[in-house]
């Protein structure tokens, strides 16, 4: 993929599609992509829901535009270097989350472990839905699932 071979749009759609080049780190981009989303995760546990709401719309919008683009120019259709749909999941993870880097991390490892293991439905989302829906959906559902696991944990820790 030469990038002087693609309008301004397709480079700036490959910029957000990549988090600006974290999906394109070598091994385990999928988990490049949810570190890198982890400060602004950190960032909107400072502000208001409102906030999160935003930023998270956002990131679905924008990156559904973007991974579809990606999943072109890659001629695939969940291109491994496509990792906004791991920043839309793990924001996904920690909306409701209790504030501080703990959380953050035990939300981290929930949704990477979900988008990994890949249980009921995220598989199937992953599987029947064409890009770049599929793309998306499998990681929102995964980052539910996380973001359940994270509420069940608060609830058990903390008073």
């Amino acid at each position: 993929m030469a990038s002087y071979t693609h309008s301004l749009s397709d480079r700036l759609a490959m910029e957000v599609a990549t988090l600006l080049g974290a999906g394109r780190l070598p091994k385990a981009p999928g988990t490049w992509g949810t570190l890198a989303t982890m400060p602004l995760c950190w960032w909107l546990q400072q502000r208001d829901m409102m906030a999160h709401v935003i930023v998270f719309t956002f990131v679905l919008v924008i990156g559904t535009w973007a991974a579809g683009v990606a999943c072109r120019i890659y001629a695939r259709q969940d291109p491994p270097q496509v990792v906004v749909d791991e920043a839309a999941g793990y924001l996904l993870t920690m909306w409701a989350a209790p504030v501080g880097w703990p959380w953050l991390v035990v939300g981290f490892g929930l949704f990477r472990l979900f988008d990994i293991w890949k249980p009921w439905p995220v598989h199937w989302l992953d599987q029947a839905l064409p890009s770049p829906w599929g793309v998306m959906a499998d990681d929102l559902a995964a980052g539910l699932y996380a973001g359940l696991g994270v509420m069940v944990l608060a609830r058990m820790i903390l008073p």
